[in-house]
């Protein structure tokens, strides 16, 4: 419909391109985003690793796997033809005990069920051709994955959304979300704006806001603060790409790892501690209104009880660098609390069921007019472009049924 308005809550990089994507199939509509934050990409794509992912790591046939696979040529390609950098610097996964073995093999054989380009498993001398600094007994290598500037991405999509007559609605508090005949209507404080379709990509907020449009109260939002180091300038030479650990197939987490930026800088992280805020990017930072939600929620006290080893672990290296290190120089052996500053931090938005359950996949739902986004963990940013297909596939097909999104 030519005159139809459609609307985005969130302007992190999911709901840029999936305005953008809207926008460009329908060149009539009116599209417009919405945000409390003065700029885009404020929360988890301005706190993002600039990992592209290959697709190494998720369960053949999921969101996650079909979505990064193909979001990977779209995300070089735009970069390419904006100019964002984009550089495949190479990944490896290394094993660093036999024990780890069966999982490498296990991962590879996931790989390659998910299309992952020029991945082969290589042994410890090959490491140290590639990595000469590096650790472990095998490896898996991936030559294509890449990091990115993904702010800048989220910043030229929003360009794009403009540029096709579109609006981004920064300082835009969603305070009330009203189901009408026809439409939805979209609050701020006194302000009002309708529109025929809304979709909901609030991230860390995402469980808060479906609730305001009455679509139900699970999975709920928990806060996971990843907390990194930096290495010091003088010594990233002694990493050339990404130096991953065989990930623990029961967490949705990939453990401590070496990360180049494309500002040459070097991260090592990130941890993963419970935050006491949804957006607790420092240790001081405390909601007591999160913190009650938590509480209050049962999932939360199962997840707890599940896993409580695995926290007080975290936590730990939260507070120790030497221990935070002591995982790190497993994989990069010359590498000690002595060459690493403190870094940044990002809070990861994960879905948690009602039965403690950590979500893995995407997760997006559709009731009548309105679709959300309600788990969009990494790798989201990769497969941004591919989510956005993927929604509007739905939001501009009504004969879409509902149950059709996962």
């Amino acid at each position: 419909m030519a005159d139809e308005t459609i609307g985005i809550v969130g302007a992190g990089i999911v709901g840029l391109a999936t305005a953008r994507e809207i926008a460009r199939r329908r060149p009539g509509s009116r599209v417009v985003v919405f945000d409390k934050e003065p700029e885009v990409a404020r929360h988890q794509t301005g706190h993002n690793s600039g990992v592209v992912h290959a697709g190494i790591y998720y369960a053949p046939g999921s969101l996650k796997a079909d979505l990064c696979v193909r979001g990977v040529p779209l995300l070089r390609e735009y970069c390419q033809d904006r100019g964002i950098p984009y550089r495949e610097i190479g990944k490896l996964v290394v094993a660093v005990r036999e024990d780890e073995l069966g999982r490498m093999d296990n991962l590879y054989e996931r790989a390659r069920n998910n299309h992952v380009p020029d991945l082969r498993r290589i042994s410890r001398e090959e490491i140290r051709e590639i990595e000469p600094h590096a650790g472990g007994i095998a490896a898996l290598h991936s030559p294509r994955t890449a990091i990115t500037d993904y702010p800048a991405v989220a910043r030229e999509f929003a360009k794009d959304v403009e540029d096709s007559g579109g609006e981004v609605r920064l300082g835009f508090d969603v305070t009330s979300l009203t189901r009408l005949p026809g439409g939805v209507e979209v609050g701020s404080g006194e302000e009002r704006v309708r529109v025929d379709q809304l979709v909901l990509c609030a991230g860390l907020q995402s469980d808060s806001v479906s609730r305001l449009a009455e679509d139900g109260t699970e999975p709920r939002i928990v806060p996971f603060r990843g907390e990194y180091k930096l290495l010091k300038p003088e010594r990233t030479n002694l990493v050339n790409g990404l130096i991953y650990p065989v990930p623990d197939p029961r967490y949705p987490f990939l453990g401590v790892h070496f990360t180049p930026r494309v500002d040459g800088s070097v991260e090592v992280g990130p941890n993963a501690v419970l935050a006491l805020a949804r957006e607790g990017y420092r240790r001081s930072r405390i909601s007591p209104r999160d913190l009650l939600g938590l509480a209050a929620y049962p999932g939360t006290w199962r997840m707890a009880a599940r896993h409580w080893r695995t926290g007080l672990r975290e936590y730990r290296g939260s507070l120790s660098t030497a221990a935070f290190m002591k995982d790190a120089g497993l994989y990069v052996p010359g590498v000690g609390p002595e060459d690493v500053v403190r870094g940044g931090a990002g809070v990861r938005a994960q879905a948690l069921d009602r039965d403690g359950t950590l979500v893995d996949d995407f997760r997006i739902h559709r009731a009548g007019r309105v679709t959300a986004v309600r788990n969009a963990p990494s790798p989201a940013a990769t497969a941004s472009m591919a989510i956005a297909e993927h929604i509007a596939d739905v939001v501009l097909d009504d004969a879409y049924p509902d149950w059709a999104l996962r």
